[in-house]
This record gives structure tokens, sequence and C-alpha cells, in this order.
């Protein structure tokens, strides 16, 4: 076996015409830039050409000089430690639903046979595709039309993609929130004030659950566990009560209350698959003023936690899986993800990548860990003590 992909790495290294192309779609995540570098670098070390695919794919689609440009050793050189992208990243660049001007207003415009035929008019023999659950999606609908194939590089800070363990900038936003919430511990007992923390996290509360953790905050509020504003205010009357004047609560921006929606700043267009999240900090932030007098303030850290330098542990993460990507672009001849299990690197199917969400769930050891340190999640009353251990006979 080891033989057989050796001949197999050999054979793609001879050919000095073959191609790859990497593009970086969806909200942008520290380490982009990293695994880009471990990209470029790794293929041309095995003779390869590489190609960049400028916001997503909208380079493949507008007519831009610079829509694809040319990654060599010296255009990837000392951007490891540089977060956002090199490339550019979009969020609204479907494909499928391209905004093109149509007698003079923007219409949803299926533009996926011009974009493969410009794949096919520049070589390339395969696609790393570096983004989360819709950039592979997208990915997947477009090797039905006869894309080349694509190996994807899952990234994402809410660390919600199902088939591996962990995506790369997940830690740089954690550590991003766990800062913010220990700056704000100081001016909160300071005033003797409630203070309420927006983070992100649509559907999955990793980044809430994470920083609150290790920021020391009192309440906790996930999109996975519907909330009771008053099991909230019954957490900080009862610190009140300890001579402990001051909480913090970090809630998830798609934390909703039992019973009641998710809060939006803005609804979703026809350019735009999901609304625009935002505001559920302060209504949590009156409805506790309200409930217990406390000078409540609410604060939103929004894209602070997608910028900036990544941590170490996200550039090792996104070194390992860019090289791991040509690796497997090497040694394989179909379509798939690098995922991270058990501490190794893993070829799984793009199925896998969007086969729902990896959410936090109730066995979660760190969410087991946040109960056992008394972190309230506005579901069940204070003081209460729940353990996944089985009961003693």
């Amino acid at each position: 076996m080891l033989f057989e992909r050796r001949l197999r790495e050999l054979s793609y290294s001879a050919r000095m015409a073959f191609t790859i192309a990497v593009n970086t779609g969806g909200g942008d995540a520290p380490g982009l830039n990293a695994a880009i570098r471990a990209v470029a670098i790794s293929a041309h070390r095995r003779g390869w050409r590489v190609l960049g695919i400028r916001h997503g794919y909208r380079g493949l689609i507008e007519s831009k000089a610079d829509g694809v440009v040319t990654l060599d050793r010296n255009t990837v050189r000392g951007i490891t430690h540089l977060g956002g992208t090199i490339l550019g990243s979009a969020n609204r660049g479907d494909p499928f639903r391209f905004p093109m001007m149509t007698a003079g207003k923007l219409v949803p415009t299926d533009v996926s046979e011009l974009m493969i035929r410009r794949m096919k008019e520049l070589k390339v023999d395969a696609l790393v595709a570096i983004g989360g659950d819709g950039s592979i999606r997208l990915a997947e609908k477009l090797l039905e039309r006869g894309m080349p194939r694509v190996v994807a590089i899952p990234k994402t800070i809410d660390n919600d993609l199902p088939g591996t363990d962990v995506t790369f900038g997940f830690d740089t936003a954690v550590d991003t929130a766990t800062d913010a919430i220990g700056k704000l511990h100081t001016t909160a007992q300071a005033h003797e004030r409630v203070m309420v923390v927006e983070v992100m996290g649509r559907y999955a509360g990793w980044i809430a659950l994470h920083a609150g953790i290790a920021g020391g905050a009192d309440v906790v509020l996930i999109p996975e566990i519907p909330f009771d504003i008053n099991r909230v205010c019954e957490k900080i009357l009862d610190r009140e009560a300890r001579g402990r004047h001051f909480s913090i609560v970090v809630v998830a921006e798609g934390a909703r209350p039992a019973g009641g929606e998710m809060v939006f700043k803005a609804e979703a267009g026809q350019f735009k698959e999901h609304g625009q999240l935002g505001g559920i900090a302060e209504l949590v932030a009156a409805r506790i003023h309200t409930e217990t007098g406390k000078e409540t303030r609410s604060l939103v850290l929004g894209h602070l936690q997608r910028g900036g330098s990544p941590v170490m542990t996200d550039r090792v993460l996104a070194l390992r899986l860019g090289c791991g990507a040509t690796r497997f672009v090497a040694e394989y001849e179909d379509s798939g993800m690098v995922a991270v299990r058990s501490g190794k690197l893993e070829f799984v199917p793009l199925q896998e990548a969007t086969n729902g969400l990896r959410t936090v769930t109730p066995d979660s050891t760190s969410l087991q860990t946040a109960r056992d340190l008394g972190l309230c999640f506005g579901d069940e009353p204070e003081g209460s003590f729940r353990t996944s251990l089985p009961p003693t006979a």
C-alpha cells in the first residue's frame, strides 16, 4: 500500500502541468493565511502549479484581471501569523444565486456553468476549498455540475462542523472572547453591575461555553439550551445574597428563551440565506435589570472574534490541514474533506461535513465541567446539582 501510494505521488510530481486552485469562502477566520501557505508550499514541493481564486468563487465569475492569481513561494511568504485572508472571502458569492445586473437591477442568477468552464480553461485538476458547511455544500453541488474534484479544509470559528473534532479559527475566537470577559470583570466589580456579553454562535454554543468557562462567567446562554430568564435572575440574586455584587453573563447570538425565537437585526434576503443575528444580549440585559433592579450593561463582541492574528494552536492546526490537503490530493482520486479525529488527520466524504451540525450535547464534557463549576444555563433552579454518573446502590 505504501509503495503504491508513493508511486502515485511521484507520478503527480512528474506532471509539472498538474494544477490545483485554492479559495476561501464564508466568514473569515484566524488561520486562513496559514492554511493557504501550507497548501501552496507543499504543492510547490511536488512540482504543482497553484492558483488562488479571490473572494470565494467570485474570482472565476467576475471579469477582473486579478480574479485568479498565481500563488508562488513569494506570494505566501511570511503570512502564517496574519489574520484575514490574502485571497479575500465572500459569504454572498453563491454561484447558483449570484447577483447579476439585469434590466437595471440585481437578479439572482445561476452562473455555475460559467464558473466551471472557467476552471476548465485554467486547467485546474483539483480545488482545495477552505470553508465551513456552506462552502462545502456549494462544492458538493458544483461537483454534480462537473467541477474538478474537491478537497475541503474545515474552517469556522463556531467549531460546528460534523466529521471533524475541531476546526481552525475556534481557539482564537475563544481566546479573544475570554480576554474581553476577563477585562469586564474589573469594571463590573468596580460598579457592582451585571455585564452581558454577546458572542458568535448561531446554532452552536461552543464559543460561549468555552469562553464562559475560561473567563469565569456566572451565566452562559447557548442555542442548544433554551433559557428561562427567571433562572438567570435567581443566579444573579443568589450571588448578591452571598456578597458578590456583580455578575458576568455570556450569551451566544443564537440563544433564545424557552418558547421564544432567535433575535435578528436583519432578515434573510434574495442573496443572503440567513438573517443577521444580533440583539439578544440587549434584551437579556433589559430583563435582568427589570427583574433584579441591578444596573446592567450589554456588549456585543461581533467581528472582533474573527479578527487578529491566530493563536499558536490555530496556526499549527491550519498548517497541518493545509499540508494534509495536498497529501490527500496526491493520494486519492475522489473528493473529500481533511478531518481531525483523535488527533490524527483523516480523509472523509464531503457528506460527513454537511450532515447536520456539531453542537453542544448534554454529555459534552465541557458542559458537564461548566455545571460542576456552578455556571448557570438558565434551565434549572440555582443550587440544584445535575450529574451524569449513575446513582449508587
